[in-house]
């Protein structure tokens, strides 16, 4: 295993594998026919790794891009996300993934409130780039993928630095809050060497083999858990991430077994839809001994252990902290949503709306820090141009997850119960009630909007929509919606469910959506989300309610 200390850098730690590994595979694209790069496969070993690295990074230098420049990455999930992200990070420059599933407003939004400098994007999503920057304020540089070494633009400022060191940024990762629009999180070196370390030192269940694993990832590389989690494990223990393009049910086994996968990462919501699928006297033909992730449904917990063979086992972290707690010391609490204790490095609190300790078995928020004397360490840097928001979650000395957990009386193991209100949580993402609502409030019909979570068997929860609208003959009043016929309602929420479609991520769009006279509010106009619908009733069989998640596809 390399081993890292206090002072140790991204670049320094892949030359140090490199040496060590040589050619062993490190990241692997799975072959896939119906994809149009790599359709047979692609295997990056260690040495080719950092020989291609190096190359970028000359590139990059020559071009004059280093220490304080941010370069955003427009590439999905392909290989070269990785190697470009290893890459800028050699020099000093920050890695700032795109989701391409955002819409141009998104897109926008990113660009400007990043400062990017550089956009590297794929060809065929070049006009994406091109409409978003038409939106945006800032005007980044852009050169595609393909273009990359001939045609690389100049840094349109210049460097001061090329030699990172272990506070300097690695990434700037983009993720929901309670307050609208989406926070970069900046995760420096040490962060991401500190997350990788943490997950190779594992014991139990989850105890890594020094170059005897093969991890597949079917999570995007535009999020922590496949790109600083897994990868940087992988790397530090001489192991090879599998990494598929995204998560498809039909080839999920295929591309396993193909590449005798050992650790598989899991979000709960890919576990229904394995499940679903016929059973068969394959369901055990794999060397898989490891599922890892979050979100099993308790129902399903032992009935996949059972028909498949290998454990489920639970953690919890986010982008903030993602040195995941598990649980993973037999015996496990399967089906209980438990993930974990605290841990030497990782204290934990639940507290109540105060800040206030409550009893064990008691429901309150968890509150978790790295130790007493120094409790920011190895967390994220902070909020981008956040002062503000950062030091509000670190009020008080811990940093506040916004999830609710009881933590058991006899055993101090963590139960998940539910995240943040404000916070739907729809098959692995984020999404903010407070982002759809603000768009929402721009349509020219809406009055009065309140957006919340409502199950979903598969996906874990789904947005939904309760909207006000304003009268035709008198905007300042609301609409009588018993007024309205069927198909008017229908044509109603298919319109404010296009309005979103278009301007958000396709995920984040209201795939519930009902039309009421009125919201409860406070005397002093807050929303009151938990008197719209009575207590204990699955908000889904109210009377008028709207399904549209037929229609949440990717374009």
């Amino acid at each position: 295993m390399i081993l890292i200390d206090e002072q140790s850098t991204l670049g320094n730690v892949l030359l140090d594998a490199a040496n060590k590994y040589g050619d062993a595979p490190l990241l692997i694209a799975p072959r896939n026919p119906t994809r149009s790069y790599y359709p047979d496969g692609r295997t990056f070993s260690f040495s080719e790794t950092a020989t291609v690295v190096g190359k970028l990074a000359r590139r990059y230098q020559e071009a004059g891009y280093g220490f304080p420049h941010f370069i955003g990455l427009h590439l999905g999930s392909r290989p070269e996300h990785m190697l470009h992200k290893l890459a800028m990070n050699s020099i000093g420059a920050c890695c700032v993934p795109i989701n391409p599933d955002y819409r141009t407003s998104e897109l926008a939004y990113l660009v400007d409130h990043a400062q990017l400098d550089l956009i590297v994007v794929l060809a065929d999503r070049l006009d994406a780039v091109n409409q978003a920057l038409a939106e945006s304020e800032h005007r980044p540089r852009v050169v595609t993928l393909e273009d990359f070494m001939d045609s690389l633009p100049a840094a349109p400022r210049p460097r001061t630095g090329t030699t990172p060191d272990a506070s300097t940024p690695a990434s700037i990762l983009y993720t929901s809050g309670t307050t609208g629009r989406p926070k970069g999180c900046i995760l420096s070196h040490r962060y991401e060497l500190a997350a990788g370390d943490w997950y190779a030192r594992q014991k139990g269940l989850v105890s890594v083999r020094p170059q005897q694993e093969r991890l597949y990832n079917p999570l995007p590389l535009f999020h922590v858990n496949a790109s600083i989690l897994s990868f940087w494990c992988m790397l530090l223990t001489g192991n090879c991430q599998i990494q598929a393009e995204r998560f498809q049910v039909s080839r999920w086994w295929e591309e396993i077994r193909e590449n005798q996968a050992t650790i598989v990462h899991y979000l709960g919501v890919i576990i229904p839809l394995l499940l679903k699928q016929p059973e068969s006297d394959q369901d055990r033909n794999h060397h898989v001994r490891l599922g890892f992730g979050a979100g099993v449904e308790p129902q399903l917990h032992s009935v996949f252990e059972e028909r498949f063979g290998f454990p489920l086992v639970e953690l919890w972290g986010m982008t903030e902290m993602v040195r995941v707690l598990t649980d993973n010391m037999p015996p496990r609490k399967v089906g209980t949503r438990a993930f974990g204790k605290a841990v030497p490095g990782l204290d934990v609190q639940v507290v109540d709306a105060n800040d206030k300790p409550v009893p064990d078995g008691t429901p309150g928020e968890m509150v978790i820090r790295y130790s007493a004397e120094n409790p920011r360490k190895d967390f994220f840097s902070g909020y981008l141009h956040n002062d503000d928001a950062t030091e509000d979650a670190w009020r008080n000395g811990w940093f506040h997850t916004g999830d609710v957990v009881i933590r058991d009386p006899h055993d101090g193991m963590l139960h998940f119960v539910d995240r943040d209100k404000n916070i739907i949580r729809r098959a692995g993402e984020n999404i903010a009630a407070a982002e759809v609502e603000a768009l929402l409030l721009l349509h020219p019909r809406v009055r009065q909007v309140a957006v919340m979570a409502a199950p979903d068997e598969i996906r874990e929860a789904e947005v939904l929509a309760c909207v006000v609208l304003k009268d035709d003959n008198d905007p300042s009043v609301a609409l009588d919606v018993s007024t309205l016929t069927d198909n008017e309602k229908d044509d109603l929420a298919n319109d404010l469910f296009n309005f979103c479609f278009e301007r958000l991520a396709y995920y984040k769009a209201p795939g519930w959506i009902w039309f009421t006279n009125e919201i409860p509010t406070t005397g002093t106009q807050k929303i009151q989300k938990h008197r719209i619908f009575p207590s204990g009733q699955d908000p889904r069989s109210q009377p008028g309610m709207i399904d549209l998640r037929a229609r949440k596809r990717r374009s």
